[in-house]
């Protein structure tokens, strides 16, 4: 296939891709990450690339404007801000999406011009915790393996990290590995059983923050089975001592059982390729920071690092996290990995920026940035290509925290957001696609993002956005020609990390020919790994093993755990275009155990309102033994645009590792109780819809639209009921309503052909649901399309299981009845599970339900 090489812009994995103007998406066979792998949302990307929707002029207080305009007025009240309040009354709060040229001008400009730190990233949310943790045990953010370790490894243990759905081709090569070596061992620690517990040996449900104690435990268990390599620990590790006796404590306040625990220190020990791989579960907590030198500690005291197959493993959620981090994209950080409070690396980064003024002290992080808007501090601030209204924790006060700040600037390649909505100016982004830029992976691999479509309307990239504002406030240093130009110069100065015995140095990548850029890994030196020589970054070259205890965790009713969905990404400005990645989950919804939905009265599908101290949600009841009584999970990818209650963080108390800034987004104590409403609805539409009703969710279809509804009291009118749900005003209306079960349906045919169909119930609506998506543009008599079933001649596939290949339940349910009856099968029959392999653990356990048992003989 011919195209143009670039790289995906979801997880932070860093697949290569070969795209076309024409949407055509592949995986490219060359690429080291992926190896011409894609996951459901990658393979989707062509689907996203349109113009519906995207913010293409800049708009000041809501009416379009031209650039000129736009620059002027931002670059004046910013000025102004500094001059009448000083640099720390404004800020920018950028994001993990940008590419590594767009995040260096942003701290270029921030840091070295303006001179306040007040730049942080929605990467804060993300790996935050072991940037912390990587600097407390090695002196720099280091990640010290490969993706290659994970296929060299004998045991790799996942923690707090559902691979499967958020790091999808990573999980692939995890399983092709085992595949080869069956004696491979994984172990799966998370308090919920998700897909990727399908894969594991060993599922450890551990208690939420458990994991402290846990790893703790392990340490203790190490110590007294004579495991620890003591040697590597003279040479190369300091701390030992007040870290073991820190250890011991009781393992058991990790809330697994003794056989567990027992079970899983002795796989541990017993194998000496090990490789800990740790996400958001570990991160996204109070006490992430202690978690992460927890596990990094074990495999500092038995020399478990640098080496093929073992060592710890953090991997980011974002496709240039780690590229943010290169350049300082915390307020925290300086570029380079280098130190704010260290005034040698000030000077150093101000010389070579040629900077009038340098930050002198760390700047907000995210949630105390945001908190600063609401006390007033904040008298401007710029939102970069993010979405913190909806992404942040208490999301309600931080809408309003933005809506407090006297001049707001969002970035964006989309006219309406939740954040953009509070704007007193928009201005346009280039998208994916559009733009030309490199990203880093988890495993330190620098990519290229190219070019395959053209600048839309007035849209320009971000990095050039920053240099017209830059230049518009009289500030040199800006006048980059090309995204090249930028690298260059980021390129440069990495010399200054290793003049300061710092980790990063691309300085071989000088003079690089920008546009025919192949992946590579840092060092460029040709090491792949960190740490094997034993040699660290603290000033007396050691590694630094932490004392760490466990958490006081804290009462309440339910623990509310949040994170993603298989096919969704953040707040869904990309991957909400795509009618089959909505087709799998397409509203919100909350886990819960069966035990605790009958403590509530609640039966499946009907509605759950959780309660957090500031706000609330409602969602969708999905009960599930998969996560454990007395806890509750969400999804984060709603937003007011999407669904009327559905933005889960509206619940989620604001609450921080006190090391890393990082919020607590997987342990918030809420309380939850069912929604009584008086009827639920699903309508179809060929119209987009916004039904404002007080529970409702929408989601694009192949033919149009679909909404989730509930009300309050039954309407007056069902037609007209059904006419403003579906946003049709046109066309004959059939109406079916049996006043004794309180049933409704609405078919609206305008032409002979069905534009809008609507279904109401007293209670959860039962409709192929599916099936009446296909027949908006339809010719199907009114009265048999408001059957609601399927007809001989129009198969439903069913709800989808495969997004990749649009496979539905019902077509799965048929190949199993045929034979299929190995996942293998089913895919050789449907093409299910064939390209990203993340419905596989779904599709094992359909064929579990819909085998027909062989009769003994």
């Amino acid at each position: 296939m011919t195209g143009v090489k670039t790289t995906c812009p979801y997880c932070g994995v860093g697949c290569g891709v070969i795209a076309s103007a024409e949407g055509t998406i592949k995986g490219d066979p060359d690429h080291p990450a992926n190896y011409g792998r894609l996951c459901s949302k990658g393979s989707a990307l062509g689907e996203t690339i349109d113009l519906d929707g995207r913010l293409l002029a800049p708009q000041i207080f809501g009416s379009q404007a031209g650039w000129n305009d736009a620059i002027d007025l931002v670059a004046s009240r910013f000025s102004a801000a500094i001059r009448d309040h000083g640099p720390d009354s404004v800020a920018f709060y950028v994001s993990g999406q940008l590419l590594t040229e767009d995040y260096y001008v942003a701290n270029k400009l921030m840091k070295g011009y303006i001179g306040s730190a007040n730049i942080d990233t929605n990467s804060r949310l993300c790996m935050a915790s072991s940037v912390a943790g990587h600097k407390r045990a090695f002196g720099t953010d280091t990640v010290p393996g490969t993706y290659e370790d994970l296929e060299e490894a004998d045991l790799i243990v996942l923690v707090g990290s559902n691979l499967a759905w958020c790091h999808p081709v990573l999980f692939q090569r995890i399983a092709a590995a085992k595949g080869a070596r069956p004696q491979m061992r994984i172990v799966n620690i998370d308090p919920r059983i998700t897909a990727t517990s399908d894969l594991a040996d060993m599922h450890l449900q551990i208690q939420t923050d458990g994991d402290v104690a846990l790893f703790n435990g392990l340490l203790q268990h190490l110590a007294a089975h004579d495991a620890l390599d003591q040697s590597y620990i003279d040479a190369h590790v300091n701390g030992f001592d007040a870290a073991l006796a820190a250890a011991q404590g009781d393992s058991a306040a990790s809330g697994l059982t003794a056989e567990e625990i027992a079970q899983f220190y002795a796989l541990w020990t017993g194998t000496q390729k090990v490789v800990t791989v740790y996400s958001q579960g570990v991160n996204q907590s109070t006490s992430g920071t202690d978690k992460v030198n927890a596990i990094i500690n074990c495999h500092l005291a038995t020399g478990r690092i640098g080496k093929p197959g073992m060592g710890p493993f953090s991997v980011t959620g974002q496709p240039n996290a780690m590229g943010g981090r290169e350049v300082g994209g915390l307020a925290n950080m300086l570029a380079n990995h280098l130190d704010i409070e260290n005034p040698d690396h000030r000077d150093a980064v101000r010389s070579a920026w040629n900077s009038p003024t340098m930050c002198t002290k760390p700047g907000l992080k995210a949630v105390d940035l945001f908190q600063a808007c609401a006390d007033g501090k904040i008298k401007a601030l710029w939102i970069i290509s993010t979405n913190p209204a909806v992404s942040l924790p208490d999301a309600d006060s931080v809408a309003a925290a933005i809506n407090n700040v006297p001049f707001t600037v969002v970035t964006d390649i989309m006219a309406r957001t939740d954040t953009g909505d509070l704007a007193d100016v928009l201005l346009p982004a280039t998208g994916w696609g559009e733009k030309n830029g490199t990203v880093t992976n988890s495993e330190r691999r620098i990519s290229r993002q190219r070019a395959f479509l053209p600048a839309p309307a007035s849209a320009r990239p971000d990095w050039k956005i920053i240099c017209d504002v830059a230049q518009r406030m009289g500030f040199g240093g800006f006048d980059f020609e090309t995204a090249g130009d930028v690298f260059a110069e980021y390129v440069a100065t990495t010399k200054l990390s290793q003049e300061f015995g710092k980790d990063l140095d691309l300085t071989a990548l000088e003079g690089v020919d920008y546009e025919s850029f192949a992946p590579v890994q840092w060092p460029v030196d040709g090491k792949q790994r960190f740490f094997a020589d034993g040699a660290f970054y603290h000033p007396d070259g050691k590694a630094r093993m932490i004392a760490v205890t466990p958490p006081t965790l804290e009462a309440g009713t339910f623990t509310l755990n949040t994170g993603r969905n298989r096919d969704q990404w953040h707040t869904m400005t990309r991957t909400g275009k795509s009618a089959r990645l909505g087709a799998h989950l397409a509203e919100p919804y909350v886990e819960i155990h069966p035990d605790d939905a009958a403590a509530m009265g609640v039966d499946t599908a009907e509605l759950v309102t959780i309660y957090g101290p500031k706000g609330k949600g409602t969602f969708r009841a999905l009960i599930s033994t998969n996560v454990a009584q007395g806890n509750l999970f969400a999804p984060l990818h709603w937003t007011r645009q999407q669904s009327a209650s559905g933005t889960v963080n509206s619940a989620v108390t604001a609450r921080t590792d006190p090391t890393s800034g990082q919020p607590a987004t997987k342990s918030s104590r809420v309380d939850a109780s069912k929604c009584h409403v008086a009827w639920y609805g699903f309508a179809v539409s060929a119209a987009a819809m916004e039904p404002s009703r007080p529970y409702h969710a929408i989601a694009k279809t192949s033919t149009g639209w679909q909404a989730e509804v509930a009300g309050m009291k039954p309407p007056r009118d069902w037609e007209l009921e059904a006419r403003n749900i579906t946003a049709t005003e046109r066309g004959d209306a059939a109406v079916m309503h049996d006043a004794a079960t309180g049933d409704v349906r609405v078919a609206i045919i305008e032409d002979n052909k069905i534009t809008a169909l609507f279904f109401a119930s007293t209670s959860p609506v039962v409709v192929a649901r599916q099936h009446a998506a296909t027949l908006i543009g339809s010719d199907v008599a009114g009265l048999a399309a408001l059957a609601g079933r399927v007809s001989a001649d129009m198969p439903d596939p069913g709800a989808t299981v495969c997004a990749c290949f649009n496979v539905g339940v019902n077509t799965l349910r048929d190949a199993i009845g045929k034979g299929a009856t190995t996942v293998a099968a089913l895919g050789e029959a449907t093409c299910a599970g064939t390209n990203c392999g993340s419905c596989k653990p779904e599709l094992a356990a359909l064929i579990g339900q819909f085998q027909i048992p062989v009769a003994a003989e």
